[in-house]
């Protein structure tokens, strides 16, 4: 890991000069078409729910030869057992994932289900994992789904409140929720399985975004205590370039660590290797061009939050070290 940071710190540029403030409308009209249409897609499309939400069997298999899943889409699917899903993973063809769809008549009917889907693979196949789920269990795994997203970026809020101040709770909000909206987007649009992981990878990329906020964050109010005659526009850009060679090195580290997960994870991780990869692009960016030129528009006074603290400086900023 040392060898490739190596020349990527010869090469990266120690200075940026991006001017964040300038550009936000065009990103602001970028982040609103990312959440329309990942509402839209929600709204139309819904989402691809996993065993866990939907209920159902999910059964992993390998087979002792590479598999053949139209002749096995063909065996399963005669069993009446409704529209039965089949998908190969891993590089052999040897494995695949059978997901049957909830069976009336309860966790008896599921277990009849699974029975017939055994003996219809027959000696030839391994079941390595098995998991039956009834609808009364799936429909609290949403409702727990869903609140576990909405009290984490409440008590992310209410912490950057009392660690900063209400503009910079607010911005944090703002950004949090188009991550989380735009990641649920993804899912629905590409009708990717949505389960138990992908709600895992929606907090991880809340916990990543707001740490990013953090960062930026906290250089703003180091700027606005130094510099307490800079413009406010120019001082947020100023701030947003000193953190982004950080900034960048974190994600590089995250991206590599990321993609080993989704080429060497297998089926289970995928959907939250692909929730990771987008979190780290909308975390992100909404952290710079969404959360931060937010607070032109939060009445941000530093009177009131420094009280005209000593030592400040006026004048330009000195040179980016």
């Amino acid at each position: 890991m040392k060898s490739l940071m190596q020349p990527i710190l010869r090469y990266m540029p120690h200075e940026f000069r991006w001017d964040v403030v300038g550009t936000r409308f065009f990103w602001y009209i970028f982040t609103a078409i990312l959440i329309i249409l990942s509402l839209g897609s929600i709204a139309t499309r819904g989402f691809n729910l996993g065993i866990d939400f939907a209920g159902g069997v999910l059964m992993e298999a390998r087979a002792e030869n590479v598999v053949d899943l139209s002749k096995l889409r063909g065996d399963l699917n005669g069993l009446s057992l409704g529209e039965i899903n089949i998908t190969s993973f891993g590089d052999t063809g040897k494995d695949v994932m059978i997901r049957v769809p909830q069976q009336a008549g309860g966790d008896a009917a599921q277990n009849v289900a699974l029975k017939k889907v055994q003996a219809s693979l027959g000696s030839g196949y391994e079941i390595r994992r098995t998991e039956v789920v009834g609808p009364k269990v799936g429909a609290e795994l949403i409702i727990s789904g869903a609140l576990a997203v909405a009290l984490a970026v409440i008590a992310i809020a209410i912490y950057v409140w009392f660690r900063f101040e209400w503009q910079f709770a607010l911005g944090t909000c703002l950004a949090l929720c188009s991550d989380v909206i735009t990641t649920l987007g993804v899912f629905s649009l590409f009708q990717m399985n949505f389960d138990l992981t992908t709600v895992a990878a929606v907090l991880t990329i809340a916990g990543y975004s707001v740490n990013d906020s953090i960062v930026v964050y906290d250089r703003v109010r180091e700027m606005l205590r130094k510099y307490k005659k800079m413009p406010l526009p120019e001082l947020l850009n100023l701030s947003v370039n000193r953190v982004l060679p950080r900034t960048l090195l974190t994600v590089f580290t995250v991206f590599l660590t990321v993609v080993a997960l989704l080429i060497f994870g297998g089926q289970t991780l995928f959907g939250f290797s692909i929730a990771m990869l987008w979190g780290l692009f909308v975390g992100t960016f909404s952290s710079i061009r969404v959360g931060m030129p937010v607070l032109l528009y939060l009445d941000l006074r530093r009177d009131e939050i420094f009280g005209g603290a000593p030592g400040a400086v006026e004048g330009k900023a000195a040179p980016a070290r």
